[in-house]
């Protein structure tokens, strides 16, 4: 569910239905950072099927995290979502690659959500503030801070496998591999959220 019909910055969270996920991230972000205004989130899945809803163990822990579930509908994600996205959060890294294999121009701004949560991490609220600040608006701000952990790609220590960038599927799976994936999922967003709100804290909005 996309909420702020028109946000200065908007991220946007992508896996496979569009009813697990993605919509947890969303929900969760937007629970932390529900006082920011300007910022929009949406969700989108790759082969989602329009309109479905999200399984009850998804939603049970959406509400356990402070989100609301009640309105979400799947979407299914097309070229023009993407490229109207400003920061694009992949669950895992066969939809990160979907998503710049649909919009190559956004790769720069594309990462999965437990990447950005890696490259992130130890960056002061400080440097990130410091950032955004340079960046002359609210929009500015939030792109340089996405650049800024774009740049640590080279930099930041690899994970000790590949599959610690992704947030396991728990669909039609046990309430045991639910609590999993959350478990991977909202410590990563609690992380972006924390970014984000750092950096418009640095522009002052």
């Amino acid at each position: 569910m996309a909420d702020f019909s028109d946000p200065e910055f908007s991220v946007l969270m992508v896996c496979s239905g569009n009813i697990c996920r993605s919509p947890l991230a969303e929900q969760v972000l937007r629970a932390r950072l529900a006082d920011l205004g300007s910022i929009g989130f949406s969700s989108a899945g790759t082969f989602a099927g329009e309109g479905e809803r999200m399984p009850e163990q998804a939603a049970a822990l959406s509400v356990r995290f402070g989100g609301d579930p009640s309105a979400h509908s799947a979407r299914y994600l097309t070229e023009q979502m993407v490229a109207g996205a400003d920061l694009v959060l992949a669950m895992a890294r066969s939809h990160r690659r979907e998503i710049v294999e649909l919009v190559p121009r956004k790769v720069g701004v594309t990462f999965t959500l437990r990447e950005f949560a890696r490259l992130s991490a130890d960056l002061s609220e400080a440097e990130l503030a410091e950032t955004a600040a340079r960046g002359g608006s609210l929009r500015g701000g939030l792109a340089e801070v996405v650049a800024l952990v774009a740049s640590r790609k080279g930099q930041s220590g690899v994970p000790v496998s590949a599959e610690e960038d992704d947030v396991i599927d728990p669909y039609r799976r046990s309430d045991d591999t639910y609590e999993r994936s959350a478990a991977q999922l909202v410590p990563a967003a609690e992380e972006v959220a924390r970014v984000l709100r750092a950096a418009v804290r640095g522009v002052g909005a």
